[in-house]
């Protein structure tokens, strides 16, 4: 036999022996009585004379019984054992127990469990009530268990936890660190580069570890003993009850620290942008870190406390997980069927992708009718996010065509509009995988079908929203008075467009033909520039309508002095609006200037050496030969700086 064990535990071991001897003519029952023993105290395992030796032969395959009067001694070891065992179940029933928990200690949780079990299956009011009495000291000793077990749920900690031990870098808004974000539109994301991509993966905690922002691995042990014994006396469903309560009151609380608040479509719609902004970026945070931290971790232990019943493991787990889980779904759908706005675009699609991707991992945490609820309410908010999102960039296009503003920039600079919206396209192209699936078959016809052949869903979409754009930058340069001015404006905004697709993934929407019809276009409007501002300017150095005279000539002077009278005065006003004027991309600058050059230059010097002499030595020369050539070629180099005119 067995050494005697430690104090303390004799007679609970004792018990032990005499209960399984007892059972030795009902294999099963004792089997099962073995089991719950010794899952609360290795040390019955250890015990030889506890077990049938292997190959013994048994009372059931008919093994010589045992006398009559050991069986009347062991009938008497067995009532002295649950006697012991109602003693001890009303020991802490009583007042002297106090306010003192059984499983403050583990030597009295294990008597406590061993006698809980050694009342199962025996008769009499007595023993009835002691066990109904030991299940709720169980049922409310396991909920005190599961709260205290719970880390602190103090929001920075919390936060930390579940990223640092999951591993996770939250996605949130596409990068716009690169983007020069002008508009308040975008103001809000532009903080954001540094929390990764959209695109951004996660990776949960390795299987065999448990987060510390659940239950303790102790805790969750000595729950799984709790849970074993009020399973095996019927009384599972209080059980379940009492986890489902506490669990899912943590999860909720979980929820509210990573800043998911319940709140009506009615709340929704009433929030302003600015903070709703907020919340449904941490939605789309919280949205992965319960899916693939909490819930993940909570079925793994829900798995381990439950594991002798599969099916209030089931029922458990999705008592607990399913109010975490429509809170969440409840604010996706507010957002999906709330009010449209251009600036809410970037969020519904961050929200669409994260729900999208997270979906098959929602759908395996669940099974049976909970799986089939939770799919078809997700799909249903994929469905009318998706709405969503076509609904918004319908409304944004049609917010570029009904764009009015008449003010004009000074300078022909960029305007606004232009870098709203090819900001605004540029991060729309980020979403190419979403936004081909979600635009497919909703394409809008243009006049101009050629640039649109073998174009994707979405390429056609920006296709669109930028031929808005520029139809309504052709209206806005209509403001300005000067035609020279309306081809500067052009020309800018032409090549800020150009350079946004050229630098981006838009140039694969979009393809080199149509960049390549826009540089053409760029060029036109440079020489309309040229045709418009120094046309009149070339005029004056032309010999057409001098006098044909030889000599000197009183004529011949005197139209030289109104020729260069009108050269000098439209030659400054040039300089002072155009040095005013700004071309905003270095290279572009630069060539429009050669081309001043190349064009007024030769001309000029040509005129003046035909005609210096005529004037030359007469009074007031320096008034009207009032530039060298290259006094002229020196000035050039000042125009389209953007210099503020003189008052």
């Amino acid at each position: 036999m067995a050494a005697a064990p430690p104090d303390g535990q004799e007679k609970v071991i004792a018990a032990a022996q005499q209960i399984v001897k007892s059972l030795a003519n009902s294999k099963n029952a004792a089997d099962d009585m073995i089991r719950i023993l010794s899952g609360f105290d290795n040390r019955f395992s250890l015990m030889s004379d506890l077990f049938p030796a292997a190959g013994a032969p048994d009372a059931a395959a008919g093994s010589e019984p045992l006398p009559e009067g050991d069986d009347d001694d062991l009938e008497d070891e067995r009532d002295a054992a649950v006697e012991d065992a109602l003693r001890l179940v009303e020991q802490w029933d009583s007042p002297a127990a106090g306010d003192r928990l059984v499983f403050e200690s583990p030597e009295d949780a294990e008597e406590y469990l061993a006698a809980a079990a050694c009342l199962m299956g025996e008769a009499g009011p007595r023993v009835e009530a002691a066990l109904q009495v030991a299940m709720a000291r169980l049922e409310e000793e396991f909920r005190q268990l599961l709260i205290r077990g719970t880390a602190s749920l103090a929001a920075e900690d919390l936060h930390a936890s579940l990223l640092r031990r999951l591993s996770l870098t939250v996605p949130t808004f596409h990068s716009a660190s690169s983007v020069d974000l002008d508009c308040p539109s975008f103001a809000s994301h532009a903080d954001e580069g540094d929390e990764s991509s959209a695109a951004g993966r996660w990776s949960s905690a390795s299987d065999g570890e448990i987060s510390p922002y659940l239950i303790s691995p102790d805790t969750v042990s000595t729950l799984k003993d709790i849970a074993d014994v009020m399973l095996r006396a019927g009384y599972g469903p209080e059980l379940c009850q009492v986890y489902s309560e506490v669990r899912r009151d943590t999860l909720m609380e979980c929820l509210a620290v990573l800043g998911v608040d319940k709140m009506s479509l009615e709340e929704v719609q009433r929030v302003e942008w600015g903070v709703l902004d907020g919340k449904m970026k941490k939605w789309i945070q919280a949205l992965r870190v319960v899916v693939q931290g909490l819930l993940a971790e909570e079925r793994r232990i829900c798995g381990q406390i439950l594991a002798a019943d599969a099916d209030a493991e089931e029922e458990c787990f999705t008592e607990a997980a399913k109010g975490c889980v429509l809170q969440l779904l409840n604010f996706g759908d507010a957002i999906a069927i709330g009010k449209r706005s251009s600036e809410k675009l970037f969020r519904i699609l961050g929200m669409y992708e994260a729900l999208a991707e997270l979906l098959p991992e929602l759908e395996a945490l669940f099974s049976g009718d909970a799986r089939d609820f939770i799919k078809e309410e997700a799909e249903g908010i994929l469905v009318r996010l998706g709405d969503a999102v076509r609904g918004t960039v319908a409304e944004f296009a049609n917010a570029i065509r009904g764009e009015t503003s008449r003010r004009s920039l000074p300078g022909g600079e960029i305007h606004p509009l232009t870098r709203y919206v090819m900001n605004y396209v540029r991060l729309l192209a980020d979403y190419s995988r979403w936004l081909n699936h979600l635009l497919d078959g909703c394409e809008t016809e243009l006049e101009n079908g050629g640039d649109n052949a073998d174009m994707t869903p979405l390429g056609h979409c920006l296709l669109i929203l930028i031929t808005h754009l520029l139809d309504k930058i052709e209206d806005k340069a209509k403001l300005y008075d000067d035609e020279a001015l309306q081809n500067i404006f052009l020309m800018n905004n032409l090549w800020y467009v150009v350079q946004k697709i050229k630098d981006s993934e838009l140039k694969s929407l979009l393809g080199d033909n149509w960049i390549r019809k826009r540089r053409g276009q760029i060029r036109r409007y440079s020489t309309g520039y040229l045709r418009s501002s120094w046309t009149r300017v070339l005029a004056c150095l032309r010999d057409d309508g001098l006098p044909q005279t030889t000599g000197s000539s009183s004529a011949l002077k005197a139209a030289l002095k109104e020729r260069f009278k009108s050269f000098n005065l439209a030659y400054e006003e040039l300089y002072r609006t155009q040095t005013a004027w700004k071309v905003v991309d270095p290279q572009l600058r630069e060539e429009l200037k050669i081309s001043i050059s190349e064009k007024v230059l030769p001309a000029y010097r040509s005129f003046v050496g035909r005609f210096r002499g005529q004037l030359e030595g007469g009074r007031n020369f320096a008034k009207y030969i009032k530039y060298n050539p290259e006094d002229v070629e020196n000035q050039v180099s000042d125009f389209f700086e953007g210099k503020k005119l003189n008052a």
